[in-house]
């Protein structure tokens, strides 16, 4: 390639040219590009902005800068762990698809507000108070983390004493509390991508320009009734999320 003859500022001219160059393969997953001198070279265009395409393209996941030795085309691995989004039970006993996953430290419980995004999901409006439980999980055998939180009513939380008194219970403790209150549990969940937060990408280990999965899982007691809502997020390059799917619930799908 010589010159570049692309509409649109130069720099991203040149993450074009690279863009399309790791698309088509000249470039596979791994390799290392050609440094900064040899595309200033190649493109005809000046020191900054070479560092302008690179960064470009670093933001966008598709390559990884390592100080020192240079820019390489990041690779797409598989999955470490597939999070089974299950909920099974016997008798009064259930079991979530994390079950066996390890916490890295204690829960921590906490007050909070519905927001624009919990409130309806929970039936709430905006700012009514909350219980919240965070917990950082760790899968025993990849070592992939997740966050995960639990958003408790104080409705809910009134309707079992021992709820009330230790909001931090496990999910399939509280799932057994609930049932034995005469609800009869079915759960709907909702999955998205999103970009990580500073915390949530220093506490799930996410690597840059990485997004993370976000699986809201809404309990819902007699007649429909919203009674708690979880959030799950992992990073997308370590996760990914299964599910089993019944034929008769064509329209909404519940957790099983």
């Amino acid at each position: 390639m010589g010159e570049i003859q692309r509409p649109g500022a130069l720099y991203q001219q040149v993450a074009a040219e690279i863009r399309s160059g790791i698309t088509a393969g000249e470039y596979k997953p791994g390799a290392l590009l050609p440094s900064e001198s040899q595309l200033i070279e190649r493109y005809s265009v000046s020191r900054p902005t070479v560092r302008k395409a690179i960064d470009a393209l670093r933001t966008e996941g598709l390559i990884e800068v390592i100080h020192g030795k240079g820019s390489y085309v990041r690779a797409v691995p598989a999955p470490a762990v597939s999070i089974e989004r299950t909920i099974t039970r016997s008798g009064e006993t259930f079991r979530t698809g994390h079950h066996d996953w390890q916490q890295i430290e204690a829960p921590t419980v906490h007050r909070t507000s519905a927001t624009a995004t919990t409130g309806p999901l929970l039936g709430l409006p905006e700012g009514e108070a909350l219980f919240a439980v965070d917990r950082l999980l760790s899968d025993p055998h990849t070592d992939t983390r997740a966050l995960h939180r639990v958003l408790i009513p104080f409705a809910t939380a009134d309707q079992a004493e021992e709820l009330a008194e230790a909001p931090d219970a496990e999910p399939e403790q509280i799932y057994a509390l609930l049932t034995a209150a005469g609800h009869e549990l079915t759960w709907d969940e909702i999955v998205s991508a999103r970009m990580p937060l500073p915390d949530e990408r220093d506490a799930l280990r996410v690597p840059d320009a990485t997004p993370i999965l976000l699986a809201s899982r809404l309990t819902r007691g007699t007649d429909r009734r919203p009674l708690l809502l979880e959030e799950l997020r992992a990073g997308a390059d370590r996760a990914q999320l299964a599910y089993h799917i019944a034929a008769d619930s064509p329209r909404t799908l519940h957790a099983v």
